[in-house]
């Protein structure tokens, strides 16, 4: 009787796993196993929502995983040490798991692959989370794609609607000694802090489907209009389960097709702009396998030369308590930090605020969301920030600077973002809602502050600077 371990990575669910599904294939037993090694991610350890998500996540997996009479080993250490002891104490043979594509993990599980193959173990990885592999696409150079446009027209075609893996039928895992509770791994916060993100989510694969089923059912239909609309349910919302692997892309685009189909012709939404969007997730981790010290330093190396403003704590801390004075900004970093998400246009809005508005560095940005979205990615956080910072691959041009209140009249006209996340400006009239300065006794009844910058005059000094540096 063979026995293999199934390394879990983020890569938390149980179907259209294709390393768990060939362990099962290929051996009697099979030992679940996941180790908690945050040391190892580099600069870039799960910040505190992420954490949050992962206990969560790591909670459904278990459960899941006991529903098919299998059992996840818990553990945390050093990865090879732990899986050399895991290997010893089940008497398995192989080693599989779904590959990752940050820097820090593809140099770890090289070493960690070589040394097991030398112990003489088989190690097999798998493709889990994207529809072809980073060094699969090349220009006819031979070289990595730096614009998108070019990415997704040689990408598109060879997107198929397959059928996604089922779950396998586990058998009962092979007994493993040691370990920790998932409450010992301190991922929750020990000052209460989440009761938003509780509300708003349901981590694992569970909810993942269930957010699948939403999207498909509410907002596919007319996704290319509405998911610029923050107050609508309007986009899928699977960011953060695409991120910890409860769902895969295969998986979305084969549901949302195959659903489609079942529809009147008539009727059919356009599936492409939504899978564009996912064109864009592919995008992020295709450049950060490529340039892998983009999550550090300007793609484009002209930006060495931008005069970013003094690093200003005060404002930066405005900025992240959603008290800069501009509503939409501020709406937009309300919902960050009660729910761990934001709607993606309102995304680029405050990054364009804080990177040429108040001119600060895209690195304080970045960080400031890597600690507080449930979907934090080190590819599509890269990716965003320098875009919007106009630093980046396939960038906004500098000088498009979002005006953050022409943005909400256009967007939310009605104000029903705004009068949510700011509740202090909720009974003020359409007119003043966006522009609330603009009436001093609003702002002195409602405790709402004034500006911190003016939008014309910063957005002139943003001009300028970049002018400067051209």
């Amino acid at each position: 009787m063979t026995t293999a371990i199934v390394w879990f990575r983020r890569d938390l669910r149980l179907s259209d796993h294709p390393a768990l599904h060939a362990a099962v294939s290929s051996h009697e037993r099979v030992v679940p196993l996941y180790i908690h090694a945050p040391e190892e991610e580099g600069s870039w350890a799960a910040g505190a929502a992420s954490r949050w998500w992962l206990h969560h996540s790591l909670t459904a997996l278990e459960t899941a995983l006991r529903g098919h009479r299998a059992k996840l080993h818990l553990t945390c250490g050093d990865s090879l040490s732990v899986l050399r002891e895991t290997i010893r104490q089940s008497g398995a043979t192989a080693v599989y798991w779904n590959r990752l594509y940050e820097p820090a993990s593809i140099a770890r599980d090289s070493h960690i692959k070589k040394a097991l193959r030398a112990d003489g173990i088989e190690v097999h990885s798998f493709n889990a989370s994207l529809w072809c592999e980073p060094w699969e696409i090349l220009t006819q150079q031979e070289q990595p794609y730096r614009v998108f446009t070019p990415f997704w027209r040689n990408l598109r075609p060879q997107l198929q609607v397959d059928s996604p893996l089922s779950t396998p039928l586990l058998s009962p895992s092979a007994s493993v000694d040691g370990g920790v509770t998932l409450s010992q791994l301190g991922l929750l916060p020990k000052i209460a802090w989440d009761k938003g993100m509780s509300e708003a989510w349901t981590p694992g694969e569970k909810g993942a489907q269930e957010m699948l089923e939403l999207f498909a059912d509410d907002a596919l239909g007319d996704y290319a209009h509405v998911r610029d609309l923050p107050a609508r349910h309007g986009t899928s919302r699977l960011s953060p389960h695409l991120h910890f692997g409860e769902i895969s892309p295969r998986q979305a685009y084969y549901a949302l097709h195959t659903g489609i189909q079942r529809m009147d012709a008539k009727r059919r939404p356009d599936l492409e702009p939504y899978l564009r969007e996912l064109g864009w997730r592919e995008f992020a981790h295709y450049l950060l396998y490529h340039f892998p010290k983009t999550p550090k330093e300007n793609f484009n190396a002209k930006f060495d030369r931008f005069s970013w403003a003094r690093t200003s704590k005060s404002q930066l801390k405005r900025w992240q308590q959603g008290r800069t004075g501009i509503p939409l900004v501020d709406a937009g970093m309300r919902e960050l930090w009660h729910t761990g998400w934001m709607h993606n246009r309102v995304r680029m809005i405050v990054a364009s605020f804080l990177t040429k508005n108040l001119r600060q560095h895209w690195h304080h940005g970045a960080q400031w969301f890597w600690d507080t979205l449930v979907d934090a990615d080190l590819a599509n956080n890269t990716l965003g920030w320098q875009w919007v910072a106009g630093c980046g691959a396939d960038a906004a041009p500098y000088f498009r600077i979002f005006n953050p209140v022409t943005q909400a009249q256009k967007f939310d006209p009605e104000g029903r973002y705004l009068r949510r996340w700011l509740p202090e400006l909720a009974d003020a009239p359409i007119k003043l809602l966006h522009e609330p300065w603009k009436d001093p006794g609003l702002l002195k009844r409602s405790g709402y502050p004034a500006p911190m910058v003016d939008l014309s005059g910063s957005r002139q000094e943003a001009l300028t600077t970049y002018q400067r540096m051209r």
